[in-house]
């Protein structure tokens, strides 16, 4: 393991847990405002409180979501790290890769 890896989430986790719609509408949802469970549920009146708590699962062992139980509520709150993490691994080279390839045409060009 890479030593920049060492605490870090397992990427597939965070890709499945990327790969539905849904859970990217949920992680959108959070992004907004911390919510209780009712109140994620009641986000997707589409979808049944068992199948919503399904994907928060997902996205929760994927460490893109943390809950705290206040009383008898929890809280969910967006755990933005893991996304970071991949952005920083697998998008920042790339999108630096185009910036200089960009800048090096513009440079010949001119």
């Amino acid at each position: 393991m890479l030593p920049d890896q060492v605490n870090q989430p397992d990427d597939d986790l965070v890709f499945k847990a990327l790969a539905s719609a849904t859970r990217r509408r949920m992680l959108d949802v959070l992004k907004e405002s911390s919510r209780t469970t009712g109140e994620l549920c009641d986000q997707f009146p589409d979808l049944d409180r068992t199948t919503v708590l399904q994907h928060l699962r997902v996205l929760e062992r994927a460490d893109l979501v943390t809950g705290r139980k206040i009383g008898r509520e929890r809280h969910l709150a967006l755990a933005p790290l893991p996304i970071k993490h991949i952005h920083d691994r697998w998008i920042g080279d790339y999108a630096r890769a185009a910036v200089e390839l960009l800048d090096r045409l513009d440079t010949s060009a001119g």
